[in-house]
Parts: C-alpha cells; sequence; structure tokens
C-alpha cells in the first residue's frame, strides 16, 4: 500500500459512512495497532497497514466522535509502547490519556467575516488561562465586546496546543494539534472563534514550532522528529533538515493550515523562529507560509503568518522572488526595548543595548536597533538595515507575555511606572507607524501580575525550570530574590487579571485614553498609512525627549515626546499654518481625579512668522499636532 501524502494525519471521522480513519507516521516501529474503547465496552485491538515511508493506516467502523483511541507502538522485539497520537485533536483527560476521535462538524456564522489587512489590526494579546478567572474560551467571550469597544480588531491567543496539567504559558505544549483540554478543547475554540467573527474580531494564535515541551513529548518514540545536530533554549530541535525531515516537516505545515481549515484562524504568529534552524534550500518558513496562504485562499479570506525573530532580519518579509521568506509580519521587540529604557531607565542584560528615545531614529530609519551594529550584550554584530520594509510590516508593544512574564515578579509596566509615565507609553505605541499590539489588562493598568506558571507532575523537571530561570535571568539585577514558585498554584491564581479595577481613578482615566488613541488612530490614517513618508524624527538635544514627523497626501502630524522628569521645550521647523491639539495626554480626562471633567475639545496652535512652531511638553507627556490639507 502506498501513502497518499493528501492523507490527512490522526483521526478522522467521516459521518456519511460512520467510521474513523486514522493516520500515523511511525517509522522506527516496526507495526502499530491501534487501541480503541468502543461506546463504553472493552478495548478493542486493530491493526494498521504499514507503507514503505512509514505511515500506518487504518478503517474502523464505529469509532466516531468521541471515541477514546492509543497507538500501540511494537519496535525490535521491545516492550510495546502505548502513547497517544501525535497528530491528536483532543485530549480530554489530559496529556497522559487517551486521544479522542474530534467531531469537526460545527455551525459556523461567520461567512460574512473579513479579516482587516495586518497593517490595519489592532493587536490584543491574552492567556486564556488568565484572562479570566474561569480560564476557559466560552469565559473570554464575555469579554469580546469590551475588546471592540476599546477599538481592538484582534485578539491574539497564546499557544493552546495540549500543555502538561492545567497552568502553563503554553510554550511547553506537546500535542501541537490537539486544543487545551482545560480550555474547553476544541469545541471551545471554535466557539470562541465565530463568537469573535460575529463581534467583528479577528483570531491569531501562537503556535510552536522550534521545540517542544518536555513532559509527555513522545513524539520520539515515533520517528526522528528531533536532531541531535542542535538545540533550542527550550529542549530538543525539530529536525527539519536531517533525515526523515519531509515527513517531519509536513507534520508541522499540515498543524498550520488545520488552523486555517478546521478553526477559521485568521493568523499565525510563529514562536521564536531564529531557533529553526533549517539549512534546506526551501526554507521550512517559506513553506508553511504557502501553504497557509493558499489555506486562507481556499477559505476566501486573507491570512497573514507573522513571526517572532531576535536576527534583525527582513529576510523573513521580503518576497520568495528575492529570496525571503515571503511572511507577512514580525515582531519589532527594540521599539518596546527603547521605550522601556526610556520611562524605567533600566539597563540589565538586553536592555544594556538600548539607549531610549534615542533609539526611535534608528529603529525608524533602518527598522531595527541593531541593522549591522556590533551589539555589546551579544558580544557580536546583529541584522541588517531594511528600509524598503514598510512600517506596517512590524508588529510593536510596550507590554508583551515574554517582556512581562519574564521578570522574576511578573512586574506589568503599569507596576514600574506611574500614571504619566502609562499614558506617555500608549501614545507613543498608538501614534506609531508599527501595527500595535496590547498585552491583556494594560489598557486600565491591570494590577495583577503574569508570573511564569506550570503545572509539571515530575518533580525533577519542576526544580530544573525554577533553577534554569535563576541561570537565564541572573544578569538582571532587578530580578534579584526569591522567584514565585512557578508550580504554586497561587502563582498561576496571581497571574489572573482583576477587572474589578476598571472604570476606577487611574485605571478608569488610563482606558479612556487607550480607547482616544486608538480612535484618534483610525481617524487620522497618516499615522500608519504604509504609502506615505517615512516618520522624520528629531532628537531634543540632552533630553529624552523627540518629535516624530510624517507627512502624505497634503497633510502632516508631528508626535512629541517627554520622557523626563521635568517639561521639555521643542521647536517643529517649516511648520507655517495652523496645527490642530488632537491628543495631549495631560488632558483633564485623563487625570486620575477627573473621570466626569470636560474634555478640552480640539485646539488650535499657529506657528511663528518664521515659520518655527514651538512646542511645551510638561514631564512626562505626549502630544499629537495635526495639519490638514491646504
Amino acid at each position: 500500500m502506498a501513502h497518499d501524502p493528501s492523507t490527512p494525519l490522526g483521526a478522522r471521522w467521516h459521518a456519511q459512512r460512520a467510521r474513523t480513519s486514522f493516520c500515523v507516521w511511525a517509522p522506527r516501529a516496526d507495526r502499530v495497532e491501534l487501541l480503541l474503547q468502543l461506546d463504553g465496552a472493552e478495548t478493542r485491538t486493530a491493526a494498521m497497514t504499514p507503507t514503505p515511508d512509514g505511515y500506518h493506516h487504518a478503517e474502523v467502523e464505529g469509532a466516531r466522535p468521541g471515541t477514546r483511541y492509543r497507538y500501540r507502538l511494537h519496535a525490535g522485539g521491545q516492550h510495546p509502547l502505548e502513547r497517544p497520537d501525535p497528530a491528536s485533536r483532543w485530549q480530554p483527560e489530559g496529556i497522559d490519556g487517551p486521544s479522542a476521535v474530534d467531531d469537526p462538524t460545527f455551525t459556523w456564522t461567520d461567512d460574512a467575516f473579513t479579516p482587516p489587512p495586518l497593517g490595519q489590526q489592532v493587536l490584543y494579546e491574552l492567556h486564556v488561562g488568565t484572562f479570566t478567572p474561569t480560564g476557559t474560551f466560552d469565559a473570554a467571550i464575555e469579554h469580546l465586546a469590551d475588546l471592540v469597544e476599546l477599538g481592538v480588531t484582534t485578539i491574539e491567543l497564546l499557544p493552546v496546543a495540549q500543555f502538561p496539567g492545567a497552568r502553563n504559558w503554553g510554550y511547553d505544549g506537546v500535542l501541537p494539534y490537539a486544543v487545551q483540554d482545560t480550555y474547553g478543547g476544541p469545541a471551545g475554540l471554535r466557539r470562541l472563534v465565530d463568537a469573535a467573527h460575529a463581534h467583528g474580531l479577528a483570531v491569531v494564535l501562537d503556535v510552536v514550532y522550534n521545540h517542544l515541551g518536555p513532559q509527555g513529548n513522545h513524539l520520539g518514540d515515533f520517528g526522528p522528529y528531533f536532531t541531535d545536530r542542535t538545540s533550542t533554549p527550550w529542549g530538543d530541535a525539530v529536525n527539519v533538515d536531517g533525515p526523515g525531515a519531509d515527513a517531519v516537516r509536513r507534520y508541522l505545515v499540515d498543524n498550520a493550515v488545520r488552523w486555517i481549515e478546521e478553526f477559521h484562524i485568521d493568523g499565525l504568529r510563529l514562536d521564536a523562529v531564529h531557533a529553526i534552524l533549517d539549512q534546506s534550500a526551501r526554507h521550512l518558513l517559506e513553506e508553511l507560509a504557502d501553504e497557509v496562504h493558499a489555506a486562507g485562499r481556499r477559505a476566501g479570506r486573507d491570512v497573514h503568518v507573522v513571526a517572532e525573530s531576535d536576527l534583525s532580519d527582513a529576510r523573513l518579509l521580503r518576497p520568495r522572488e528575492v529570496g525571503g521568506y515571503g511572511l507577512d509580519g514580525q515582531w519589532l521587540d527594540d521599539v518596546h526595548h527603547a521605550l522601556h529604557v526610556a520611562l524605567t531607565g533600566e539597563r540589565d542584560g538586553y536592555y544594556a543595548d538600548f539607549r531610549g528615545l534615542a533609539d526611535l531614529p534608528r529603529i525608524l530609519r533602518d527598522r531595527y536597533a541593531y541593522a549591522g551594529r556590533y551589539s555589546p550584550a551579544r558580544q557580536r554584530t546583529v541584522g541588517r538595515p531594511a528600509p524598503d520594509v514598510a512600517y506596517d510590516r512590524f508588529v510593536a508593544c510596550t507590554q508583551n507575555h515574554d517582556q512581562v512574564g519574564n521578570r522574576a515578579h511578573g512586574d506589568r509596566l503599569g507596576h514600574l511606572v506611574d500614571h504619566d509615565g502609562r499614558k506617555l507609553a500608549a501614545a507613543a505605541l498608538l501614534t506609531s507607524p508599527f501595527v500595535p499590539l496590547l498585552f491583556m489588562g494594560e489598557e486600565y493598568a491591570d494590577p495583577s501580575p503574569f508570573l511564569f506558571f506550570t503545572s509539571h507532575t515530575d518533580p525533577d523537571l519542576a526544580r530544573a525550570v525554577t533553577e534554569g530561570r535563576r541561570r537565564e535571568f541572573a544578569a538582571f539585577t532587578s530580578f534579584a530574590g526569591e522567584l514565585p514558585d512557578p508550580q504554586d498554584p497561587a502563582t498561576f491564581e496571581r497571574s489572573t487579571l482583576d477587572r474589578s479595577v476598571r472604570g476606577t481613578g487611574e485605571h478608569g482615566a488610563l482606558e479612556r485614553c487607550y480607547r482616544d488613541l486608538l480612535r484618534l488612530r483610525r481617524a487620522l490614517p497618516l499615522i500608519a498609512d504604509p504609502r506615505a513618508e517615512d516618520v522624520a524624527p528629531t532628537l531634543v538635544p540632552g533630553r529624552e525627549a523627540i518629535l516624530l514627523r510624517r507627512r502624505g497626501g497634503g497633510e502632516q502630524i508631528v508626535v512629541a515626546l517627554n520622557a523626563e522628569s521635568q517639561a521639555v521645550t521643542a521647536v517643529v521647523a517649516d511648520a507655517l499654518g495652523p496645527w490642530h491639539v488632537r491628543f495631549d495626554s495631560t488632558d483633564p480626562a485623563y487625570a486620575a481625579t477627573a473621570a466626569t471633567t470636560d474634555r478640552s475639545g480640539d485646539r488650535h496652535r499657529r506657528a511663528e512668522p518664521d515659520g518655527t512652531l514651538t512646542v511645551s511638553l510638561p514631564p512626562r507627556s505626549a502630544l499629537l499636532l495635526h495639519q490638514e490639507p491646504a
């Protein structure tokens, strides 16, 4: 029997024939048996038919959605191993339990939904387990309307692939096709995506293809899924270019496509692609992007692929025709690092490479802070300039799960800076030309930390995780002291959002600020228009203050940022004509005690006869000026 490459991996329910087909790649097994629990009866064994290239197939009448099953692997006369399906869609009893046949039938109501282009998106990163006290997909649905009112266009879910236990960031997933059972499984994810689309929200999913978690990871028993030629900081590297790599690549690419086809996901965020080492003529990322884009076209919508990478290399984004990988976007952590240094003064670890607002001109010009420059923190030259790549191909933030959670105490930016600093950070991000990403709760300065948490059942592994984090962040003096125990359920519970503060004092004022900035971003397309001129930055000499000017379509804007603890005066040259103050972070409506204060409305400023416009910036403040077309 020859293997048909189009045959889906895993279990596939055929309703019309009342049977399920099974397919698994297991070249390390001489023989594979399928163990099934049908209708509550005793376990039934079914032989699987092998193919020359290591695949095993079976079709079982009576196996239907909900049927539990495992694979029994026989190899070299050794004791047989019973394992869940590497392409399991559902693990109702967790990673150590049997796989279950998923019911793909779902009454989707999103035919009329069209996700916005990446450049018009406002992303909202959330962790399903801590987004609500219940920590499920269904519980998250209750808060979608709030995100729409805020001005968010897209929710970005941290990884939902099956991980050990009930508490995890999601980057320890071991069954990439299965949807975490404690979140609500595959049915719950479908309900969330459909509800999001009904609210006009797109859904992006964070996926991890550079490694798998350590506990419950049995893929090596099936075949050469991993390589010993290299490793990642998080475990064995996935084999994408060695012997057997064709099947491994198919496993990963098909996984990406299944999120689009089976769950109507609108985009993927690829975790740490710099850890995917591939010497193939066609890089895995290129193949994956091609297949995901094709799946989107078949579904009648544009689906985007965005990568996280620390290489400062736009090869990820360039078209295949010029040697690129053809991805749609890339996370740009440099913006976060520059603003974080400006607002907090921290210079530990990788922050030692950044100088604050003085980094913004280089980032805006080259798209990276380090583009062919020597990095003291890395002790090597990093990156290359990419001024030809549009701003709207880069996703920027002032907070995300990594930058918050990888602090000893999960400090959000709101824990590190005062109310004025939070407003300044919001203005710097939301008036930038990059695609903005918010981290759940930042819009109202949620008081809860976002800590690192796990629920490994192996005590040696749990101890190794804690010790490893201490070593990893030893360079950060601000992380000194005792780390919260990732295994303690209280660490997880402390990380759940506390919405009780919304609408009160500084929290309510900050949320008004975010809402108004997002409304302004929609009202002034020039802020993020990829066709406009590049932003022209002007640093205020000797100060943590900067003017950012952009022109296009006969109009122009100036964003003035002052991160100093004292007032700063800046001058805008060649500024004839009236200017409108469209945003001022010192507006009384954004003050902690002025929730009911009337807004001052639009204000006007006019340049001096010599064409200069003097801008006075109070401490820790931001201002956006707009000049309409003549």
